[in-house]
C-alpha cells in the first residue's frame, strides 16, 4: 500500500487541519497505527463551506453540463489506475475483505461515476409542457431541473468507497458542489479520492471539498450551517433523526439512508439449504456490517431446527479471517467499540432466553485487532431486542414463522424497511409475498438488486430518499417551472 498521507481538500488545495492536529488511522485487524488523518476544526469546516458556496454562487459549474461531466469522467479515470492502492487502502482501513473491492466496496462504485456521466450527458434538463391558458391568458410553460446548491455529504465507515461517491457523483453531476465528511474510521479513502480529484481533474476550485473532524460536535456544523442546502446522510437511525432536527430550523433539504434489520424469508417449498445458507452467509459478509444485510431469518416453524443446524454450519465454515487473504469472508469488526457493542447484545440475547447454535463471543485466537464469531441465536421471537435492534455484527437471529401472512406480518413488524428476501419454489408466489413486504428492496429467489442504475433506500425509520439511480440523481436536483407569453 502506497497511499500518500492524509490530506483535506480544501478550495482546491490539498491541506493539513489549521490547528496541525492529527488523530490515528487503526487497521481493524490488528489494532495497530496506519496513518494519521487532519483532525479538522471549525475554521476548516468554516473554509469549506465558504469554498462550495462561493464556487456555486460565483462560478459556471452550475450551468456547465459539458465541464461536470468531463469532470467525472477525468475522476472515473483516475480512480480505475489508482485501482490498487485504493482497494489495498480500503481493507486495511476498513477492514474489508478483499474480494469485496472487486465489487461494492470499489469497482461498482467507481464503475458508477461512469453511469451517472452518461445519465447526465443524456438527461432531459428541460421539459415543454406545452400552451394552456389560466385565467384566460395563452401561456407556454417549461420545466426546468437545476441544482440544489451546496451539498454536505456525511458518509459512515462500512462502505466507504461505494458511499462516498454515490453521494458526491450525483450531486456533482447534477450541478451542486459538496462538502464531504467522511467516519472518523475511515478517513484517508476519502482523502485520497480528494487528492484524485485535485491533481487528476479540471473540477474548479471548491466545487469538492473534503473535511475529516475526529469530534462529531464539528460534523454537526455542516447540519446546521445556513450555506448548506442539503444534507445527505448515511448512517445510524439515531443519528439520522438528530442531523434531521438539527436541519430542521434552515429547512434544508434531508437525506437519510439509516439502519435496517432485514428479514430473509424462507417459505416452506423452497430449498431449505440452499436458502437458509445464502442468508447465513449474507449476514457473515464483512463481518455483518451492512445496513442492507438479511439479519432476521424466518423459516418455517416445523423446519426450525433443521434451519438453525443449516445456519450454523454455513457460519461455523466462515471463521473470522485475515481481509487481505482472497478467500477471507468475513474480516474483523471496525472498531473496540463496535465489538464491544456486539458483545452486549450477545450478552442481552443469553438473558432474554436464547442460544447459540454457533458463535455467541469474541474470537480471541488472534492477536490484535477487533474480532467476533459469527454467531446464529435461536430460540426467541420477533420481540426480543435482537430480533429488533441493528446489531452490525455477523450476527443472524432464526425465527419461526406459520406461513406467509404471518412471516410477512414478522417481517413488517419493525421499525426499519431497507432491505430483504425471499425465497420460494413458485417464482410468482415469491413474488406475490415481497409484494407485501414493506422495505425499499427486495432480493426474490437469490436476485440481485444492487448497482449504479437502481435506486436504493428504505421505507419507515429506514430513512428518507434514494440513492443511485435515476431516483437518486433527481434527489439532487430543484425543479423550477417558467411561464412565458404563448
Amino acid at each position: 500500500m502506497s497511499a500518500p498521507p492524509a490530506r483535506q481538500l480544501i478550495d482546491g488545495k490539498l491541506v493539513p487541519a489549521r490547528s496541525g492536529a492529527t488523530f490515528p488511522i487503526l487497521d481493524p485487524a490488528t489494532g495497530e497505527e496506519i496513518g494519521h488523518a487532519p483532525d479538522a476544526t471549525p475554521a476548516d469546516v468554516d473554509a469549506a463551506l465558504e469554498a462550495a458556496r462561493t464556487a456555486f454562487d460565483r462560478t459556471g459549474w452550475a450551468t456547465d453540463l459539458a465541464l461536470r461531466v468531463r469532470c467525472l469522467r477525468q475522476l472515473h479515470r483516475a480512480l480505475v489506475e489508482a485501482g490498487p492502492v485504493m482497494r489495498a487502502l480500503t481493507t486495511a482501513e476498513a477492514g474489508a475483505p478483499t474480494f469485496l473491492t472487486r465489487g461494492p466496496q470499489y469497482d461498482l462504485p467507481v464503475d458508477g461515476l461512469r453511469w451517472v456521466a452518461d445519465l447526465a450527458e443524456g438527461y432531459a434538463w428541460e421539459t415543454d409542457l406545452g400552451v394552456a391558458s389560466p385565467l384566460g391568458i395563452p401561456t407556454r410553460r417549461t420545466l426546468r431541473r437545476e441544482a440544489v446548491g451546496v451539498v454536505a455529504a456525511i458518509t459512515p465507515w462500512n462502505f466507504p468507497n461505494q458511499i462516498n461517491l454515490a453521494k458526491i457523483g450525483p450531486a456533482l453531476a447534477a450541478g451542486n458542489t459538496v462538502v464531504l465528511k467522511p467516519a472518523p474510521d475511515t478517513p484517508w479513502v476519502a482523502c485520497e479520492l480528494g487528492r484524485l480529484a485535485a491533481e487528476h481533474t479540471d473540477l474548479p476550485p471548491g466545487v469538492l471539498n473534503v473535511v475529516t473532524p475526529a469530534d462529531d460536535s464539528v460534523a454537526a456544523l455542516l447540519t446546521t450551517d445556513p450555506r448548506v442546502d442539503l444534507v445527505s446522510f448515511t448512517g445510524s437511525t439515531a443519528t439520522g433523526r438528530a442531523i434531521m432536527a438539527a436541519a430542521a430550523p434552515t429547512l434544508k433539504k434531508v437525506l437519510l439512508e439509516l439502519g435496517g434489520k432485514s428479514a430473509a424469508i424462507v417459505l416452506e417449498d423452497a430449498d431449505l439449504a440452499a436458502a437458509v445458507g445464502a442468508a447465513a452467509f449474507a449476514a457473515t459478509v464483512h463481518a455483518g456490517q451492512g445496513c442492507a444485510l438479511t439479519t432476521r431469518l424466518l423459516v418455517p416453524r416445523d423446519r426450525y431446527a433443521e434451519a438453525v443446524e443449516i445456519a450454523a454450519a454455513t457460519m461455523r465454515g466462515l471463521a473470522p479471517a485475515d481481509p487481505a487473504d482472497r478467500r477471507t469472508i468475513c474480516g474483523p469488526v471496525i472498531s473496540a467499540r463496535q465489538r464491544d457493542r456486539i458483545q452486549a447484545y450477545l450478552d442481552l440475547a443469553v438473558a432474554d432466553g436464547g442460544r447459540f447454535a454457533t458463535g455467541g463471543g469474541l474470537d480471541t485466537a488472534k492477536d490484535g485487532g477487533f474480532w467476533v464469531q459469527p454467531t446464529v441465536i435461536a430460540g426467541l421471537d420477533n420481540s426480543s431486542r435482537v430480533a429488533r435492534e441493528e446489531i452490525f455484527g455477523p450476527v443472524l437471529v432464526v425465527l419461526p414463522h406459520d406461513g406467509d401472512d404471518d412471516a410477512v406480518a414478522i417481517a413488517n413488524d419493525s421499525e426499519y424497511g431497507l432491505s430483504g428476501s425471499v425465497d420460494s419454489g413458485s417464482l410468482e408466489r415469491a413474488k406475490a409475498v415481497a409484494a407485501r413486504v414493506r422495505t425499499g428492496t427486495l432480493a426474490v429467489n437469490g436476485g440481485l438488486w444492487f448497482g449504479p442504475d437502481a435506486p436504493f433506500g428504505g421505507y419507515k425509520q429506514s430513512g428518507l430518499g434514494r440513492e443511485m439511480g435515476v431516483a437518486g440523481f433527481e434527489e439532487y436536483l430543484q425543479i423550477k417551472l417558467v411561464a412565458e407569453p404563448a
